[in-house]
């Protein structure tokens, strides 16, 4: 019985053996796909639009010729919205993600906004172009205006933010919050100084994954009326606009070939700034993940 008992726990070893290693080269060849398409597409980027990336295209307004076309407007376009959609989608996201998990009750109704919201952070996005037309543009008459493209933004972008948010306050310790409590500090104290800074890396991971995403998106602007056509910077919230996808975009449309060379430039700086943005974010993150 012993003999049979080793052969059969061997047996089994050599197969859990073999099931270890067969997926470790499946996730490794996923893993490889991967990087192997965006090595591909950075590479055919950076050959065709290398050429063009200087400071005059920089600093240039959008041209009928590709020698003299820049993406100024653009990229000062989507500074403008995505200074409004931050601040608008964080402060309602985190504010309603700390109402859901700390104070709301736990009742069929919450459960019932909880579901709502996970939902929508899946609608695509021309819906909410949609509302941000209906809403924004024709209700409130803000026109085609950087505050209604920014807002339009925010509405795409909450839901992911306050899904984020409701995971990184769950995953504070409550080791940290009975012990604020047993110190004597009231509810909102121990949100602000205790829970709050514990679950800011997880707060900012989602915030800025949705801000990327914001700045990549076409569609909820194109419905409210973003102009692919723009040759001067926004002066205020009510001023008209491009950003930088539309732009793009505007040059891939044109029949000549060097148009898409200079769109290729233009996705250079697109994910220069989306690079930016993440290694800001993940110097935050880290700051703050050394503290707790």
């Amino acid at each position: 019985m012993e003999l049979i008992n080793k052969a059969e726990v061997k047996k089994r070893i050599g197969s859990r053996l073999i099931k270890n290693t067969i997926s470790k080269w499946l996730f490794m060849l996923a893993t490889s796909i991967g990087l192997i398409v965006l090595a591909i597409l950075i590479y055919r980027i950076m050959s065709q639009g290398i050429r063009y990336l200087d400071l005059d295209f920089l600093t240039n307004f959008a041209s009928r010729k590709p020698e003299e076309s820049g993406i100024k407007a653009a990229i000062f376009g989507t500074l403008w919205v995505m200074a409004i959609t931050g601040p608008v989608s964080i402060i309602l996201g985190v504010g309603c993600a700390i109402y859901l998990e700390l104070y709301a009750k736990k009742n069929r109704f919450t459960r019932f906004i909880q579901v709502n919201i996970s939902n929508l952070a899946g609608v695509p996005s021309i819906v909410f172009g949609l509302l941000g037309l209906t809403v924004f543009v024709r209700m409130l008459e803000m026109g085609r205006s950087v505050l209604a493209g920014g807002l339009t933004m925010s509405l795409l972008i909450l839901p992911v933010i306050v899904v984020a948010s409701q995971e990184a306050l769950r995953a504070v310790p409550k080791d940290l919050q009975e012990a604020s409590y047993g110190m004597g500090a009231t509810k909102w104290q121990t949100i602000r100084r205790v829970i709050l800074p514990a679950a800011i890396p997880g707060i900012l991971t989602g915030s800025i994954l949705a801000l990327s995403r914001a700045v990549g998106e076409t569609a909820p602007l194109i419905m409210i009326g973003a102009m692919t056509f723009i040759a001067f910077i926004p002066e205020s919230i009510w001023s008209g606009f491009t950003v930088m996808p539309i732009q793009i975009y505007n040059w891939t449309s044109r029949p000549q070939a060097e148009f898409h060379d200079v769109a290729a430039a233009g996705i250079i700086v697109l994910l220069f700034m989306l690079i930016l943005m993440n290694s800001i974010a993940i110097i935050i993150r880290n700051k703050f993940s050394k503290r707790y």
